[in-house]
């Protein structure tokens, strides 16, 4: 028999401690910045019926054709893990009567998604996103407060060089104009796309302009754009979204060909682009969705949001010279040694009393060791400080404190050092 092959599946990865400070980083900036700008967090689970997206993202959509992670369980249920976060969000807005709250209601969630896709720079097939909505705001005032939402979070996490690009899709009223023209002009040079954007083409041709193919590229670059068959009403909305976004002193550029991937977007749309991120340049994107709510069995509700990719956010961070988290370990906490038999009848005091003050402590699981080898286990496990437990030194109602980082040490006494390791070990955090 082989030797078992138990390594992760191609396209996931673990997240390992160092790595975490990042992490941890980014989820503090969400929720300080949630608290100042007033949304509630929403946990939705990564397990949904499938119909959900078939119905909300759109059957056309790749993410559905391709991408999603679809299987039974032994309900005979067909269940998918989420590739996106808005149309849980909904799903949870109508199937727990949300519209009965005061409105608008503003969400905002963290979590994986899930999509078979080809793995790129920043994306796995488990990514995870920060995600924000607005629900029963139909004005172009919410398109503004989400895209500032979405810019306040990059500004606070430190992401330099990055863009916004800001399109309007339409609606209902002045998208079949649009969906005829592009089918029309595409049909002409249907022998220069690529073969899935020829099968786009008789589904929903406006998956077309977001071909990122070579070979499609200048065929889109000459195409029908949707602002070129935008509505009145659509217009007013844009550019209302275009002079509060000025006001805000928020800078953007419009993209007359940006569409989202999604087919729930109607009106707004718009990406964050950083330049340190190559090709695969997108940090996140979003827009308006008024008619999703309904699609998915609610009141007519409107809704606008935006979601942004974790992994990617850490990746441009990380290139940065000035990356604002620790990319490496860093010395910190106490590790309480116990050298003798008197220090080793007190040790497991002394570890709960540094905890209880709220200083990371921790201690060696090898009774017999010595002096030596305590040291050097606190130094591989990354200690700040070795707290010494000698007979001699606590006949003298003392401890011994070794800087471990600087190779120095000194006594203190017993009364004291629970107050010294307050600031000094947690760097006057409490």
């Amino acid at each position: 028999m082989g030797k078992l092959d138990l390594r992760l599946p191609p396209g996931v990865k673990d997240i390992l401690p160092e790595e975490i400070p990042g992490w941890h980083y980014l989820e503090d900036v969400v929720r300080e910045l949630a608290l100042l700008y007033r949304f509630h967090e929403i946990r939705t689970p990564i397990l949904e019926k499938a119909l959900l997206f078939k119905r909300g993202v759109g059957e056309t959509t790749d993410i559905v054709l391709k991408e999603m992670y679809v299987f039974k369980d032994r309900g005979g249920r067909e269940l998918a893990l989420r590739p996106e976060g808005t149309a849980p969000i909904v799903r949870a807005y109508v199937e727990h009567g949300l519209h009965t709250r005061p409105q608008p209601l503003k969400l905002y969630y963290l979590g994986p998604m899930f999509r078979h896709d080809r793995p790129q720079m920043g994306r796995s097939r488990q990514f995870h996103q920060f995600g924000a909505e607005i629900f029963g705001a139909p004005g172009p005032l919410a398109d503004a407060e989400i895209i500032a939402f979405l810019s306040a979070f990059l500004s606070r996490a430190g992401v330099r060089d990055w863009e916004l690009e800001l399109n309007s899709v339409g609606c209902p009223e002045c998208r079949p104009r649009l969906l005829a023209a592009l089918q029309d002009y595409f049909r002409a040079h249907l022998t220069e796309l690529c073969p899935d954007c020829r099968q786009r083409l008789e589904r929903n041709p406006l998956r077309v302009l977001d071909c990122k193919e070579a070979v499609c590229q200048e065929v889109v670059q000459r195409a029908p754009t949707p602002m070129d068959y935008l509505c009145s009403r659509c217009q007013s909305h844009f550019a209302a979204v275009q002079e509060e976004l000025r006001g805000m002193e928020l800078p953007f550029r419009i993209n007359p060909r940006l569409v989202r991937g999604l087919d729930y977007y109607t009106g707004t749309a718009f990406e964050v682009l950083s330049s340190s991120l190559g090709a695969q340049n997108a940090l996140g994107g979003g827009g308006r969705y008024d008619y999703l709510v309904q699609e998915c069995g609610g009141p007519p509700t409107p809704g606008v949001g935006f979601a942004v990719g974790l992994e990617r956010v850490l990746l441009a961070l990380s290139k940065q010279p000035d990356c604002p988290f620790p990319t490496g370990e860093k010395r910190q906490g106490v590790f309480v040694v116990a050298p003798d038999e008197e220090g080793r009848r007190e040790q497991a005091r002394w570890v709960r009393r540094l905890r209880s003050a709220g200083v990371p402590s921790d201690r060696d699981y090898v009774a017999e060791r010595g002096l030596r080898a305590q040291l050097r286990q606190a130094d591989r496990m990354g200690a700040r400080w070795a707290l010494i437990l000698g007979s001699e030194e606590l006949a003298q109602g003392k401890v011994r404190l070794r800087d471990l980082e600087k190779g120095e040490q000194f006594d203190l006494p017993v009364e004291r050092v629970i107050d010294w390791l307050k600031t000094e070990a947690t760097g006057g955090k409490e």
